[in-house]
């Protein structure tokens, strides 16, 4: 077999390199053996404006931009329905925090999503005493949907290779590789943090930050947009509700906690005053970057060889962006901007 691309890994970004390229009229295949789940534990909300200190998200608007469309297009091959506009709804937890949000709203990027008010208003089931601020134009996608309906459109596309990849067996000849029969132009990794297995590129300083989420069940708290605070709630519809998401530097497993939950749960008692019930819980471990930038970019020797990595928190909605950076970089010699390009690390 012979292809133009193989990519190694299918979560958010190993979907936005393999849309781009189908859209490109570039052959390829999958590689994915399940082992990374951060695409799916992954809230998967869209927001540009970060609400710890009312500034914007690094390139946020222009991602949202073309996400939105990105995503709107594979809705409409899987048909089925990912994309979930509602808006945001910062607690308040001080005079301060009001202040703070109308200088914010006058600004001229963060003005086409906070609205310059405060709502006084008390939201049953809600704990806010200082009011809310609401951000328009946020939203989730379904990551565990896309996920799964993509795989499964792939796989009936003979698409996927259901195993991992063994980096000791990859065989790079000339200008293209060689795995397993499949001869390629080149190999994209977009392992998450599994790239830290990857002897081409487990240099990268990719950090690994656990987060655990639950899923509740709270009939009587009936919001239809994100709640946040010390911690997020996030519709999902028929009254369950994501609420998320935990910060671990130092568990390195996949796996749900009890610790996990207890801070969740705790953390969560703060912000709503009605029944719950706990259905779901999940872990997944983040690609995140010390400087809050992606790794894009290609092997300083191989040139066969190129990463898509450290999405962080925001996966979908840097995705679909530096996914098409690296394409136009791969594919039409385009240079990538500096803060994403792991050259930026080079000693």
């Amino acid at each position: 077999m012979e292809v133009d691309y193989i990519i190694v890994g299918l979560g958010l970004a190993g979907i936005s390199f393999a849309e781009i390229l189908e859209k490109n009229n570039k052959s390829f295949v999958v590689f994915e053996d399940n082992s990374q789940n951060s695409s799916i534990v992954a809230g998967g909300v869209y927001n540009p404006v970060i609400l710890k200190r009312f500034t914007p998200v690094w390139n946020g608007h222009k991602q949202i931009e073309l996400a939105k469309p990105f995503y709107k297009n594979i809705e409409e091959k899987l048909s089925t329905q990912l994309d979930y506009e509602f808006p945001t709804k910062k607690v308040f937890n001080s005079v301060g925090d009001e202040n703070n949000w109308f200088i914010a709203s006058d600004k001229p990027m963060l003005a086409q999503y906070m609205l310059p008010k405060v709502l006084k208003g008390k939201i049953d089931g809600v704990v806010g005493d200082f009011g809310f601020g609401e951000l328009k134009g946020t939203g989730r996608v379904d990551t565990t949907t896309l996920v799964k309906l993509y795989k499964a459109y792939l796989n009936e596309k003979s698409l996927l290779i259901n195993e991992s990849f063994k980096h000791s067996e990859l065989i790079l000849k000339g200008e293209k590789v060689n795995y397993n029969n499949i001869i390629a132009n080149r190999v994209v990794f977009c392992e998450g943090f599994g790239v830290k297995n990857n002897p081409y590129f487990n240099e990268l300083p990719l950090k690994e930050a656990k987060g655990e989420t639950i899923t509740i069940h709270a009939p009587e708290l009936k919001i239809n947009f994100l709640l946040k605070s010390s911690v997020f709630v996030m519709p999902l519809g028929n009254d369950y509700y994501k609420v998320g998401a935990t910060f671990n530097w130092t568990d390195k497993t996949s796996l749900p906690t009890k610790e996990g939950r207890k801070e969740l749960e705790d953390k969560l008692q703060k912000v709503i005053s009605v029944p719950y019930t706990v259905t779901d819980q999940l872990a997944g471990i983040r690609p995140t970057v010390k400087d809050r930038r992606p790794l894009v970019g290609v092997h300083p020797k191989y040139k066969q060889l190129a990463v898509l990595n450290g999405l962080g928190t925001r996966g979908v909605m840097i995705g679909p962006s530096i996914a098409t950076s690296l394409f136009k970089h791969l594919e039409k010699d385009e240079k990538l901007d500096k803060e994403i390009d792991i050259k930026r690390f080079e000693k």
